[in-house]
């Protein structure tokens, strides 16, 4: 079945050197779509990104006016792609790590019709640039991710992915830092199938601007597995933990009620009852905790299907009006 439209974001941050060698490896050409074009994001870059991007003829330029972040400047691209009337959109990096000649195979799934996301796998087990520590990294986050999307993702944090149209309007990204593990829990937990596709990678030519250190990242990523987890998933999220306090707050009292039953004896054992109220005060209070929070996600899931769609109806205004501005029409 045929797509009318792909668009290839490339988020930008200063990339002026590398962003010509990014563009040359690009396709104009896909079977299965009738147009393939090229949106850049500039995330307010201070050299000459925008001039080499229109240089390069890329069709499409949204630049900001400072430096907002990886994760916001790729929810923008998508806003974009979308009004632009895109089937299908892929993001890729700007400084060459996946080679555009991969995006053909990206893609096939969901031209296919097998999936609705696809992420290219650069078997991080064994990418020789990374170190023993980062593949490890990788590997135990790639399987976090897995366990909270409900669906196998091999390379959680690759960047090089496609999204077909209803996928991408479902997209909401709230972490500051990096859209990658959000976006694919997000989906896969409102019923988007994810599939991963093998490719290489090109050579890296520069450090990660996302994350100082591994501690960084470690901790960045891992917060971000739990929100998105506990937003989608409340009462599994905070049910075992009230249910262990309960358990911690029953240990906690056996001593003094062993004591009453057997001997008599309700006079000692104060610190234990202590506790076992604060962990009984606690359990309660995670309960209700996750109660409140799965209310709070039913009112995500109304809010979300609004900004569906303001979406299809922001898509087909900017639409209608390019037919009207369409000079071929004269």
């Amino acid at each position: 079945m045929q797509n009318s439209k792909l668009i290839i974001q490339i988020p930008c941050l200063n990339e002026e050197e590398q962003l010509p060698t990014t563009l040359a490896e690009l396709p104009r050409e896909i079977d299965g779509f009738d147009s393939v074009e090229w949106l850049v994001i500039d995330d307010g870059s201070t050299d000459r990104t925008v001039e080499v991007a229109r240089a390069h003829g890329v069709d499409h330029i949204v630049s900001l006016p400072q430096n907002m972040g990886l994760a916001r400047a790729f929810q923008l691209g998508l806003d974009a792609a979308l009004r632009l009337g895109a089937d299908v959109i892929v993001n890729t990096d700007a400084d060459n790590q996946y080679p555009g000649s991969a995006i053909a195979d990206l893609v096939r799934p969901i031209v296919e019709r097998r999936s609705d996301v696809t992420v290219g796998d650069r078997d991080v087990a064994n990418v020789e640039e990374f170190s023993w520590l980062k593949r490890r990294l990788q590997v135990l986050g790639s399987w976090a991710v897995s366990k909270a999307a409900g669906q196998h993702i091999a390379d959680a944090t690759s960047g090089f992915r496609a999204y077909n149209r209803p996928s991408a309007q479902s997209i909401a990204i709230v972490n500051r830092y990096t859209y990658t593990i959000e976006s694919l829990i997000q989906l896969s937990k409102k019923g988007f199938s994810t599939v991963s596709v093998p490719i290489t990678s090109n050579a890296a030519t520069r450090d990660s601007r996302l994350f100082s250190s591994t501690f960084t990242y470690i901790r960045k990523n891992a917060v971000t597995i739990l929100r998105v987890f506990a937003s989608y998933e409340p009462l599994r999220f905070f049910g075992p933990i009230a249910f262990l306090l309960f358990l911690g707050a029953i240990g906690a009292f056996m001593p003094f009620t062993l004591d009453a039953l057997i001997n008599g004896d309700t006079t000692g054992h104060l610190q234990s009852i202590i506790v076992g109220a604060i962990l009984l005060i606690g359990a309660i209070q995670v309960a209700v905790l996750g109660v409140v929070a799965d209310l709070i996600h039913g009112q995500r899931v109304v809010s979300e299907r609004i900004l569906h769609r303001v979406r299809d109806v922001g898509s087909d205004l900017a639409n209608a009006q390019y037919l009207l501005d369409d000079p071929d029409d004269d």
